[in-house]
């Protein structure tokens, strides 16, 4: 074993991440490894470069941090899941016990997947726009802590009852489309609800391309049934919604208000979006490919 960075984020999954760090360095001493402890607020270059392997203990937005002093090197990213949501995680089938998630660390078992640029920012998992963000972004702190990953699907309930279309301009290889739509998500990998549902059983980490899935309903009802008829795989492209795979994307805008990883964003400008192939390694528990 090399040297390991583990960097904590303390607000995560109820203050799990300090009694993790404690697991996590009682496992790192008795294999005798070195290793330095930070929170993720004092992430920085030069503790980067100093170490081998880095190790989150956190959420998706804590993962997300590290990305950009990771994206292209050497280093090898561990993920201690103990936040809201943990989608990438569990697409890894890393488990939020906390011994199991240390013992993928321990296997070594490393896996090369994709990221998405967006514009200057780096995303593992999805964009989010309309609905999609409004369920990430609007639901109150106060209701994570007391219902967990649950507390998105009370608030999806309540944004489903206000949707506001707004239209896009997209541009995607050869392609033009103008659009009315109250949800689009870009996804690298379209897992929801742990791995329960996906926005596409073809959307990998480790494809090379990237997944677009935009719903143009603004009726409650129809919304839900479209959703769940795509997240389900039982439907795809209609008048209702669409859904594509591509390699670049180009979202003409102003201003809007989106998330990348389950972190707030305000997107001024045009959005970008292209894919870095197996730019980043990653403990997982998987040996090949990354479905």
């Amino acid at each position: 074993m090399k040297k390991f960075l583990i960097i904590n984020n303390p607000n995560a999954g109820r203050k799990k991440a300090i009694k993790y760090k404690k697991s996590l360095i009682k496992f790192l001493l008795k294999q005798n490894c070195e290793f330095k402890s930070i929170t993720i607020d004092e992430l920085n270059e030069d503790f980067i470069n100093w170490a081998d392997n880095i190790v989150a203990i956190g959420g998706d937005g804590t993962v997300n941090k590290i990305i950009p002093f990771i994206i292209n090197t050497e280093k090898v990213l561990g993920i201690i899941p103990c936040g809201t949501a943990n989608l990438l995680a569990a697409k890894l089938g890393i488990s939020s016990n906390i011994k199991k998630a240390i013992r993928v660390i321990a296997n070594q078992n490393i896996s090369n997947i994709d990221t998405l640029k967006i514009n200057n920012s780096y995303s593992i998992l999805r964009l989010g726009l309309g609905y999609d963000s409004d369920i990430i972004c609007k639901t109150p702190q106060s209701l994570k802590n007391n219902f967990g990953y649950f507390a998105y699907f009370l608030a999806g309930i309540l944004f489903a009852l206000r949707l506001k279309p707004k239209k896009y301009n997209i541009a995607f290889e050869d392609k033009k489309l103008s659009i009315l739509a109250t949800c689009i998500i870009i996804a690298n990998s379209g897992n929801m609800f742990k791995n329960f549902v996906s926005i596409s059983n073809n959307c990998r980490l480790d494809d090379s391309k990237f997944d677009v899935f935009i719903l143009k309903v603004k009726n409650p009802i129809m919304f839900f049934f479209e959703f769940l008829m795509i997240l389900f795989n039982k439907k795809l492209s209609n008048s209702k919604a669409m859904y594509f795979q591509t390699l670049e994307l180009v979202i003409k805008n102003d201003f809007t208000t989106g998330h990348i990883d389950g972190e707030k964003r305000k997107l001024k400008g045009d959005i970008e979006i292209n894919i870095a192939p197996k730019s980043i390694k990653v403990f997982s528990n998987f040996s090949t490919t990354i479905c």
